[in-house]
C-alpha cells in the first residue's frame, strides 16, 4: 500500500482535470463507505429516542420504535411509546401534532435517520 506522501505526490503530478476529479470522486465515496459502517443499523422494530437536532423542538428526546423507512431509507415513521405520546400530547409547544385523547402511541411520519438514536442492543450484538 502506497503511503500518504506518495499518494499526494501522484495527485499533485495529475496534469489533467479529469483524472484529479476521478482521484476526488473516489475519495469521495471512500469517505462515504467509512462513515456509513460507523453507523448502527436502523431497522423497523428497532428502539430508539429522537434526538436533539430535530425540529419541531416538541419532538426531541421522545422515545418510540422506528417504523417503516422511505424508499430511500433517509426517514423513517417512529411509533412513540405510550409516556412520549402523553408528553408530546400535553406540550404547550407542539402545535403542529393533534393527538387524540384515547390514543395510547402516536405515529410520527418522515423522522430523518440523522435524529434516531438507536437506545436498544441489536440481536446480532
Amino acid at each position: 500500500m502506497p503511503t500518504l506522501a506518495e499518494i499526494r505526490a501522484f495527485v499533485r503530478e495529475l496534469s489533467d482535470v479529469g483524472a484529479v476529479v476521478a482521484v476526488q470522486e473516489a475519495a469521495a465515496a471512500r469517505l462515504v463507505e467509512l462513515d456509513a459502517a460507523k453507523r448502527p443499523v436502523i431497522l423497523p422494530g428497532r428502539i430508539g429516542r429522537i434526538n436533539t437536532t430535530i425540529r419541531p423542538v416538541c419532538l426531541r428526546r421522545l422515545t418510540g420504535t422506528v417504523g417503516q423507512p422511505n424508499k430511500t431509507g433517509s426517514r423513517f415513521d417512529f411509533l412513540l411509546d405510550e409516556d412520549s405520546t402523553d408528553q408530546l400530547r400535553r406540550d404547550p409547544t407542539n402545535t403542529r401534532f393533534t393527538i387524540p385523547e384515547g390514543e395510547k402511541r402516536y405515529r410520527i411520519p418522515k423522522v430523518p435517520a440523522d435524529c434516531i438514536e438507536l437506545t436498544d442492543v441489536p440481536a446480532d450484538s
